[in-house]
């Protein structure tokens, strides 16, 4: 398979955002030219030195030497990148790609590097782009070099990473994108790992006229200054034989590179920021997820920001403890409660005494009232009490007082085993591993669990001849995964494809190890080295050595790949690893994107951050064909479904998303926390034209009223979690007029502000009780009769008539005009404010500043004067917001009234807006009167809609005529419906509220509705029905995107009931199943009251 790059909007604009800075940065022809010094060579080629022209050490021939290239011998030619234009409007630059941005305007060109002021490294420029781990910061920088290159020339680049990890995955990702980059840009980069052992790659690197990529990590890059008392600084500062008596740093200073920061915040030591200076960068770029220094920001996608646009996977922690309870010494571990309709029923691990005195640990359901001496076998060390006094859906107790909630548990070694701890560990990500990938499995989507240990030989030995054995970990392992396949796999009587997936994989085949290797091809521990981690503070273990990366670099395609019926048996056993271990001094290699569980088998005393640990899961799966499963591809509501990491912790669940959300909130600490109008006053907006607007006081408050009203704030501007519900879901309410043009910038000022609980969404407990599916209403025959009825795939197509749109456009406009007193839109604003300084003052008043009178206010109109730097292109700026011909648009506002069309040039901004917004409602009327659905062969797999073990939220509800056992809900009217839904048990026999990605195609996007609700046939007349719930029916109440959306949705349902009428296949089903033969229904609703009085009562 073959990873797919397409380049996502956030990557382009973090692109972008870089490109802009060097706005009127001239590209010269090809690039700066130079004379390569070729050292002493045996012949050397003669080169006729032209009038004018000094060939020394340091010249770089410009502009005006160029004409002489052609009596340049071309062996003899360097390229350098060019020069900045001009650093005052470079900083301009910044300051607008801020501003655009909504990010802190930088006052000057941040070039010191510590506390002191000192510039160590040289560069007169510094960019800062923030971008969270898992979101794609390789491909983001990759493609930036791509872009620069292409719109300035520059094509010396030096990407520096704080790891030989982190250097061999950067150099695997080059490789990867390649293709794609070559397809887009019409070239590929020569890219290279630094080698003190190869430097004919530096001539390559001077000489080559192309991208030219070189590689290097901070621990070969450290050892770069002069003096250093090893190999590699030697050979750099040194003139060199095999080298033609040349200093290779000298080599590389001549191409004037653009230095790449990968995680600059794990390289900010000052001896490290000085040996930069030795490649004599001509700026600097930083990536990184956490920046320790402020330079000049030009981009931000911080964690929060990543979650809430759903670039990332949502993580679900598992905690497990084990550990002694006062009072007792029996081995207990409670694994989960099985909550249904009936009472809670605890599975729990416990001792259980054979016949010959052995003990065995076994997982026990255990209900109120059991005691564990006799279900034990009467084994003696529950002997004490342990009757269950107690069962809730998170927690089990017993009469002896001890309590112990899901993921804890209790050892007989007192302050708790170390391998009962593991093995429980294990047990739990095998078993999360499973229930994910049974989700998944049927879209293709190929799921990894990952195991971090300390020691390779807990994993892998070898006996006296050589022969590889299973370490403690592997062995468990096994024995492990054969028991919770064993408790899955059943007879298959539905010809299920996941269950002969796994019956062809064996245990001991679909685990690997990925370690270093010996000579004799022994996995072995790392070569560590103990390397202060600047990030942390602290000394960690570094390993380096490349082996262990390569393979797992080499195996990234195979390991997201199923085994295919013609590859060979080597290929097979590749694609059947699904559980991996590694180890964890190698952690920062692992990025691979269907990494869905991670567990951390390692001492405690082993520093890691806890960002650092889930950092190698976070990226968004891909499918075995290579697309990645973002909001590209699926329902908005559906990628944290599908894209969830469970982490398999040996800490409590609130311990670790404590600590967690810490070291996130560390890294917000520079946003703001709170929306109230002294955070948006002197802010400034930019509209979608490219105007400026600074928001003074009463533009504050009048975002701030709005905010308040709409109930997105409190009274100190605290920001609620409902603003960015509504955001995600299109439904924030319409800004005021004048604010209207700056509504895209208003709304990234407000999303700016961290509210601290907002962190508290991005985590699951994956102790909670899961969701799963009721299986007795599943397979009602109703129900069934239902699914059959609405599973249906379909397509549509859509003809406009040109005429009517343009007629219907002309006449809402002018409509529209006549409405508002002929306004069609507001005359831009300016407010003069007068205060005239007191007649005497005296130095109490100057101090406390009340030397002038009062203020007087008075707004003042202006029309746009044509001297303006901003151009509007009215008919092309149209037709792009309402992507139609500008054919199509000029027959529109060339037939309105006049009187309405020269209020262009009296807010442009604002006219440009209310024309787009009026023709694409005309067009949107029109496209629903002409749509028409076409049904496909295709339906909805019960196995893709219908899942178990879904995450619960804290307000879902129980239920039980539900598919599902619970029910999640949105909103009041949703709740208030299923309360009806549940006490009407005579005409209502099940139903099922529709997830996420159960979608219905629609030119306005895809439409997901609320519910699925089969009725007794003998109660009522229209027995087959879909509702959406909405607080209110009226269209008036509605916004436009739901209107459209939902006038699609009944063009949908209608064809299903034509095609449903008469449909003899239908209809046999039907009376072989015993279910009414009817079509289904839909409508909207506002109650359950209404929705009777549709269906109608018998």
């Amino acid at each position: 398979m073959k990873i797919t790059f397409k380049p996502l909007t956030y990557q382009l604009d973090a692109v972008q955002a870089v490109v802009d800075v060097f706005r009127g940065q001239q590209q010269l022809i090809g690039q700066t030219r130079y004379t390569l010094d070729r050292g002493i060579q045996p012949t050397p080629k003669r080169v006729t030195q032209q009038a004018g022209l000094d060939f020394g050490e340091t010249d770089i021939l410009q502009n005006s030497a160029l004409q002489t290239y052609d009596m340049l011998d071309d062996e003899n030619i360097g390229f350098a990148n060019t020069p900045l234009f001009d650093l005052n409007e470079i900083l301009k630059n910044i300051q607008t790609v801020q501003a655009n941005r909504q990010l802190p305007k930088s006052t000057e060109l941040v070039t010191a590097d510590n506390k002191k002021g000192d510039s160590l490294t040289q560069s007169p420029l510094n960019l800062n782009i923030e971008m969270e781990t898992g979101t794609g910061k390789t491909y983001t920088y990759l493609r930036t070099i791509f872009e620069m290159n292409k719109q300035y020339g520059w094509s010396k680049f030096i990407i520096v990473v704080p790891s030989i990890a982190i250097r061999e995955g950067v150099n695997k990702s080059i490789s990867m994108m390649a293709d794609d980059l070559l397809a887009e840009y019409g070239k590929k980069p020569r890219a290279f790992i630094y080698d003190s052992k190869a430097l004919h790659h530096l001539e390559s690197f001077s000489s080559d006229g192309g991208i030219n990529i070189m590689i290097i990590n901070v621990q070969a890059f450290n050892t770069i200054k002069e003096g250093a008392n090893n190999e590699a600084s030697r050979k750099i500062y040194a003139s060199l034989d095999e080298f033609g008596s040349r200093r290779p740093i000298d080599v590389i200073r001549r191409n004037r590179p653009i230095i790449i920061l990968d995680e600059p915040q794990k390289m900010g030591a000052d001896k490290t920021l000085q040996s930069l200076a030795n490649f004599n960068p001509l700026f600097i770029l930083r990536y990184s997820a956490t920046h320790k220094r402020d330079y000049n920001l030009v981009y931000r996608l911080d964690a929060l920001d990543a979650y809430n646009q759903k670039l990332v996977k949502k993580i679900t922690v598992k905690g497990i403890e084990v550990k002694g309870l006062t009072g007792t010494n029996g081995y207990l571990y409670l694994q989960d409660v099985i909550v249904s309709s009936k009472a809670p029923v605890a599975r729990l691990e416990l001792e259980i005494k054979s016949t010959k005195g052995e003990f065995r640990r076994e997982i026990r359901n255990i209900a109120k009232g059991d005691d564990l001496f006799v279900v034990s076998k009467e084994a003696e060390q529950y002997k004490d009490r342990y009757t269950v006094t107690q069962v809730t859906a998170d927690s089990i107790e017993f009469a002896n007082g001890i309590v112990l909630h899901v993921g804890q548990g209790n050892s007989n070694k007192g302050d708790g085993d170390d391998k009962d701890l593991r093995r429980i560990q294990i047990r739990e990500t095998i078993r999360s591993h499973l229930d994910i990938e049974q989700r998944l499995f049927h879209k293709g989507i190929k799921v990894l669990s990952l195991f971090f240990i300390d020691e390779v030989a807990k994993y892998r030995q070898y006996d006296s001849d050589g022969n590889a054995v299973n370490g403690e970990y592997a062995d468990i392992f096994e024995q492990t995964y054969s028991e919770e396949v064993g408790k899955r796999i059943d007879l298959n009587l539905t010809n299920d494809p996941y269950q002969d997936y796994l019956k062809a994989i064996t245990a001991q085949g679909t685990h690997n190890g990925y370690f270093s290797l010996d000579k004799k091809r022994h996995m072995v521990d790392p070569n560590v080295k103990s390397v202060k981690d600047e990030e942390l503070g602290e000394k960690v273990l570094v390993a380096d050595d490349i082996d262990a990366y390569d393979l797992i670099l080499k195996d990234k395609e195979s390991l997201l790949a199923f085994p295919e019926r013609l590859d060979s048996d080597e290929q097979i056993a590749r694609k059947n690893v699904r559980f991996i271990f590694s180890h964890s001094a190698l952690r920062e290699g692992w990025d691979n994107p269907n990494v869905f569980v991670i567990c951390t088998l390692k001492h405690s005393d082993n520093v890691i951050s806890r960002r650092q640990e889930v950092g190698r899961g976070l990226r968004l799966a891909v499918d075995k064909h290579g697309t990645r499963m973002d909001s590209g591809y699926l329902p908005l509501g559906e990628v944290h479904r599908l894209n969830n990491l469970t982490v398999i912790t040996n800490e409590s669940y609130v311990e670790f998303v404590g600590n967690l959300q810490k070291e996130m909130l560390a890294n917000l600490a520079t946003r703001p926390s709170k929306a109230n109008p002294q955070y948006f006053t002197g802010k400034t907006l930019v509209s979608e034209l490219g105007g400026q607007m600074v928001v003074d006081a009463d533009t504050a408050n009048e975002i701030f009223f709005y905010l308040r009203s709409h109930g997105y704030t409190d009274k100190a501007g605290n920001l609620s979690e409902s603003y960015h519900q509504d955001k995600e879901n299109g439904k924030l309410p319409k800004l005021p007029d004048e604010l209207q043009p700056f509504a895209n910038s208003i709304h990234k000022l407000i999303s700016s502000v961290v509210n601290p609980n907002a962190l508290d969404g991005m985590f699951n407990d994956g102790n909670r009780p899961k969701n799963t599916i009721n299986p007795d209403n599943l397979n009602r025959k109703e129900f069934q009769a239902l699914w059959r009825r609405i599973n249906q795939k379909s397509i549509y197509q859509i003809q406009l008539d040109s005429e009517k749109l343009i007629a219907g456009s002309i006449s809402e406009i002018d409509k529209v005009s006549r409405e508002r007193n002929n306004n069609f839109v507001q005359s831009l604003t300016y407010t003069v404010k007068t205060s005239e300084q007191k007649d005497s003052l005296d130095y109490d008043t100057l101090r406390q500043g009340d030397s002038f009178g009062q203020v007087q206010s008075n707004r003042e109109q202006y029309s746009v004067n044509v001297q303006t730097p901003i151009r509007y292109d009215l008919i092309g700026q149209v037709a792009s917001r309402t992507n139609l011909t500008r054919g199509t648009v000029v027959a529109v506002l060339s037939k309105i009234n006049s009187a309405v069309f020269s209020q262009f040039k009296h807010n442009p901004e604002a006219f440009i807006s209310e024309v787009s917004r009026l023709i694409n409602e005309q067009q949107a009327k029109l496209i629903v009167q002409n749509i028409a659905y076409e049904l496909t062969s295709e339906r909805y797999d019960s196995n893709d809609i219908f899942v178990s073990n879904i995450p619960l939220s804290d307000t879902a509800i129980k239920a039980n005529r539900h598919v599902w056992e619970y029910v999640e809900t949105d909103s009041d009217v949703e709740r208030k419906f299923l309360a009806e839904l549940e006490q009407h048990i005579n005409e209502v026999v099940v139903y099922a509220k529709l997830p996420k990605n159960f979608v219905i195609p629609t030119p306005f996007g895809g439409y997901n509705p609320d519910w699925a609700i089969a009725f007794n046939q003998d109660k009522v007349r229209h027995v087959y029905f879909v509702a959406e719930t909405k607080g209110s029916t009226s269209e008036i109440d509605l916004r436009e995107t739901e209107k459209q959306k939902i006038a699609s949705a009944k063009a949908f349902f209608a064809k299903l009931q034509q095609t449903q009428g008469n449909n003899s296949e239908f209809e046999q089903v039907d009376t072989l199943a015993a279910v009414e033969k009817m079509p289904v229904s839909y409508e909207v609703v506002n109650s359950f009251d209404s929705l009777m009085q549709i269906v109608g009562m018998k």
